[in-house]
């Protein structure tokens, strides 16, 4: 939407009365070509909407090329929402026309909504009747129409500024002669009608990969051509391929790219060492999970007088990843690496992230560090950021760190470096203490991993359970991220800050009513703080529902994403916070490192290389990605749990109620952390009503009552692999 500065003034358009005018003549404009906000006042001051000649006269802007360059950047201005281009070709300004531009979240159930470029909180609904044009992330300009039953803005579709969707990848069907490919996203309710000829050499069930020849409209379907035959149903590490088509995750490198690390080599030169500190004797180490291939941070602790001292070392990938190189550009496509059950699509290429970058064992590296002083209470007093060159004396796992430190092993750990670790122990323990002063919320949940065989299938779902050695590696990463943030914002530096809301107040209001209903004291959604979430969990840790209310507490808080408006973190209950520690896997971390870096090397914030408005665009952009990377991950493993669960149909198991809805419970094997439903229609003999209050339903005749956290004895009734659902029924009484 336009900035500020275009809001269109008062008499303004009268004065001109319908003629153009171009800058004033005090102020001759310099530049080739107008930028942004000057187009955005020009346009203003003149009122109505104007083609490209109009506007090149009144800049006296000649030349094929100035056209083209003006062309570029107004097009580039449609993208952005802050103008229209109407049917006669002319460019008029959104804020004139009462619209709001944004992109399409589509839902599995045909309607969608658009998120507002405008910040404003409150998505636009967008009924299946409007959806019918549009494909899930297409940019648009809507105008407001009134209120949906729900009280919610709706809009009706104006145009398409952007398509979001090139390709999509789903199930190729076949009947009579016409081929469909059935999208796979569930966001995507469209589906593609294949023209004969189109189909390449894909069979009926195949699953396959379709581009866009014509978009849907109001009356006709989408057609595509098929371009990719991924394989059938079934077939090993097809689930993971589906979805990085389906999600459209970059997965191959460009020419220029491959071209662009063919001269980095495998070894850290001699002569990259100047001007960097020294660090190659200090017992720096790496502690991941047992099949991590990239390390991107090593850490060092001594115990002082007065604390300890903590070293963070970083991967200095900043070094190799120059700002507009070919490297830069992919990596800013591909936001985030994705983690697989069977593979990882990296977000950058293999001789950076598992070579150059990676902080592998007695090799040199190039680093960026920080240099904290922690005081006893856990408080870090001083900090320092400098560029250098490392050697990590120890590649450690989680598990290895745990049972040195739990007593269970003493050569899991190097005898050399059983002190360092120990005083790590330290410094986490003073830093927990002073997590939980501070009221920051404490979850600590177990994860799953997927154990593969040969054939790609799942063999088996373990929960691994978090230890010491996480906690203290998570709260090292913590203090640097926190003096990160607290050096970019000293600096005035534009940068990307890791933020998070406060919950919302009427999501926040609906896990109220359901906590009170339980007998807990909860606070008022206006004057909720961090510190109350954590005294809850502790609350009701004994109490048999306590991990479903756990659950319910986390999805009442806003997603966490990148931002440069610094509005502090929720739930770590930090003013500043930003992400430093991963730039090998994060575009955002590679943007810290090059704020820091830039200040270091005597920079000033007025020199850097990204302007706040491109710093605001990058942190929606990389925020979108990782948003992306989610969904494409979750989709795997509910693929994988379905697949599971297909070789135990008709097996029982322990479970909990982990949700309630008027159609049924959902509940959760608790030793598989698998999910799957349990319909009304499946429980005792009666009628059900939904008490959204208290998360239960309530029988009508017998009063029966299956509450949010009440264990429940199932058996695996039904799975459907194209739908990712499975279907439980309860075992002895409470089934019909």
């Amino acid at each position: 939407m336009p900035s500020k500065s275009s809001t269109p003034k008062k008499n303004d358009a009268s004065k001109t009365k319908g003629k153009t005018r171009g800058p004033k003549k005090t102020k001759p404009y310099k530049h080739p070509i107008p930028s942004q906000n000057d187009l955005i006042d020009f346009l203003n001051d003149v009122g109505k909407p104007l083609k490209v000649e109009p506007i090149l006269k009144a800049f006296s802007l000649k030349g094929q090329r100035t056209r083209s360059l003006l062309v570029e950047r107004l097009n580039s201005m449609v993208r952005a929402g802050q103008i229209l281009e109407n049917r006669r070709g002319e460019f008029c300004l959104t804020a004139k026309l009462d619209l709001v531009t944004g992109k399409v979240i589509g839902h599995r159930d045909g309607f969608g909504f658009v998120i507002r470029d405008d910040g404003e909180p409150d998505d636009v609904y967008l009924s299946a009747r409007e959806m019918r044009a549009l494909f899930n992330g297409d940019r648009v300009a809507v105008r407001i129409k009134g209120l949906d039953r729900r009280g919610r803005a709706e809009g009706e579709l104006v145009d398409v500024l952007e398509r979001g969707t090139r390709e999509v990848a789903g199930q190729f069907i076949k009947e009579r002669g016409i081929g469909i490919v059935i999208p796979d996203n569930a966001k995507l309710s469209h589906r593609i009608l294949i023209p004969k000829g189109e189909a390449a050499n894909a069979k009926h069930g195949n699953m396959v990969v379709a581009e866009i020849l014509d978009y849907p409209t109001h009356v006709e379907q989408a057609t595509g051509r098929i371009t990719t035959v991924i394989g059938v149903p079934g077939e090993k590490g097809i689930a993971t391929e589906i979805a990085i088509h389906a999600h459209g995750i970059p997965f191959a490198w460009p020419g220029e790219v491959q071209t662009e690390v063919q001269g980095f080599g495998t070894t850290v030169s001699s002569s990259s060492h100047g001007g960097r500190t020294e660090l190659r004797d200090v017992d720096l180490i790496t502690i991941d999970g047992a099949d991590a291939r990239d390390f991107d941070d090593a850490v060092y602790c001594k115990k002082t007088d007065d604390g300890w001292r903590l070293l963070v070392a970083i991967a200095d990938v900043a070094n190799y990843v120059q700002v507009g190189s070919a490297l830069d550009k992919e990596a800013i496509v591909r936001g985030t690496s994705v983690y697989f059950p069977d593979r990882v699509v990296p977000m950058l290429p293999e001789v950076l992230s598992n070579g150059l970058c990676s902080l592998n064992p007695r090799v040199d590296r190039l680093c960026m560090v920080c240099d904290m002083r922690v005081s006893a209470a856990g408080k870090v007093t001083k900090s320092t950021f400098f560029e250098a060159v490392m050697n990590s004396k120890a590649r450690l796992t989680y598990s290895q760190v745990g049972d040195f430190l739990a007593g269970r092993s003493k050569s899991s750990v190097p005898e050399a470096l059983h002190g360092s670790v120990r005083d790590l122990q330290d410094l986490y323990k003073a830093f927990a203490k002073s997590r939980a002063s501070r009221g920051a919320i404490e979850i600590d949940l177990p994860q799953t991993k997927f154990k593969l065989n040969d054939d790609g299938e799942i063999d088996r779902i373990e929960v691994v359970p978090r230890n010491d050695a996480h906690r203290l590696i998570e709260e090292c990463m913590i203090a640097a991220n926190v003096e990160a943030a607290k050096f970019l914002k000293k600096h005035r530096i534009p940068a990307l800050y890791r933020v998070h809301p406060k919950p919302d107040p009427d999501r926040f209001s609906d896990l109220r009513l359901y906590l009170v209903s339980l007998g807990l004291k909860v606070p008022h959604p206006d004057h909720v703080e961090p510190r109350h979430f954590t005294q809850l969990i502790h609350q009701v840790k004994d109490r048999p529902d306590s991990a479903a209310i756990t659950m319910a507490m986390l999805r009442s808080l806003t997603h966490a994403e990148y931002s440069p408006k610094n509005v502090g973190h929720f739930g770590l209950a930090l003013e500043s916070y930003a992400h430093f520690t991963s730039p090998i896997r994060r575009y955002p971390d590679l943007l810290v490192h090059r704020a820091i870096r830039h200040i270091v090397r005597g920079g000033k914030a007025g020199t850097y290389d990204y302007a706040p408005k491109e710093m605001e665009r990058l942190g929606a952009i990389t925020s979108a990605h990782e948003k992306r990377a989610e969904e494409a991950t979750r989709d795997v493993e509910a693929w994988l749990k379905c697949q599971y669960m297909e070789g135990h149909l008709g097996e029982e198991f322990d479970g909990v109620i982990t949700g309630v809805t008027n159609f049924g419970v959902f509940v959760q094997i608790t030793e598989l952390m698998t999910d799957g439903l349990v319909h009304v229609t499946s429980l005792a003999n009666d009628y059900y009503k939904f008490d959204a209050a208290s998360q239960r339903l309530v029988g009508e005749r017998n009063g029966q009552t299956f509450s949010l956290g009440e264990r429940m004895r199932i058996r695996v009734h039904k799975v459907d692999m194209e739908t990712r659902k499975i279907d439980f029924r309860p075992v002895e009484k409470q089934a019909r």
